[in-house]
């Protein structure tokens, strides 16, 4: 936990209360990055690749996985580094923030898509949680908005009442199915200004500095 408490460059929260969707029963749910000593990595144990605590909810990645991920498009991760709510940030936070734009790639119209379809897999018609229904919708509206706005789409304000409703359970099922398949249609086919691959070149170069910065 000291890695977390002495060693986060950045802290945001993450979830419903990012999205525009907390209700009274909202937990907050944290995510960071923190940067281990580079001394740590010179043992044969290395220090861990993520953690969870020590807040409830809270779970915070080390700098090297954190960027990894976001290189692979990962959904999660992605939207980390465009959260509204910024709770802590240090000066290679701001630098990694600043960077943000250099994990994105056209890989992210899989990542997106292939997260929301296994959410969806896990749904069933006659019972469904609609809870994970409304964030499989917000995924592919985020996914979507990256797609054609060239970034992720964290804050949902202007579909709020929708995909509440869906939480709800008051939006039909095949309502529900219906606007799902136009958000992937419009992932998948809509023309997309993202590079081809992410600036792995100058992620590369940041997680150098952060190295040598943590001597």
């Amino acid at each position: 936990m000291d890695l977390v408490a002495e060693h986060t460059i950045l802290s945001v929260v993450v979830g419903s209360r990012a999205y525009g969707l907390e209700t009274g029963e909202s937990d907050t749910d944290r995510r960071g990055v923190y940067a281990a000593p580079t001394p740590l990595f010179w043992r044969l144990d290395k220090p861990p690749t993520h953690l969870d605590g020590p807040l409830p909810e809270q779970f915070s990645w080390e700098v090297e996985r954190f960027v990894t991920l976001a290189l692979g498009a990962n959904p999660t991760v992605l939207e980390c580094l465009w959260s509204p709510i910024v709770e802590r940030v240090t000066p290679t936070g701001a630098d990694l923030l600043a960077l943000r734009r250099a994990f994105l790639s056209q890989r992210a119209r899989e990542t997106f898509t292939g997260y929301a379809n296994a959410q969806f897999k896990r749904l069933n018609p006659a019972r469904p949680n609609w809870k994970q229904a409304m964030h499989m919708l917000r995924l592919l509206i985020s996914g979507r908005h990256l797609v054609e706005h060239g970034e992720p789409l964290v804050r949902v304000d202007a579909y709020r009442d929708r995909l509440l409703a869906v939480r709800r359970g008051e939006l039909p099922w095949p309502e529900l199915d219906h606007w799902r398949q136009t958000l992937t249609t419009g992932l998948t086919d809509l023309p997309c200004p993202l590079p081809e691959h992410p600036d792995r070149a100058a992620v590369d170069d940041f997680l150098t500095t952060v190295r040598r910065s943590c001597l």
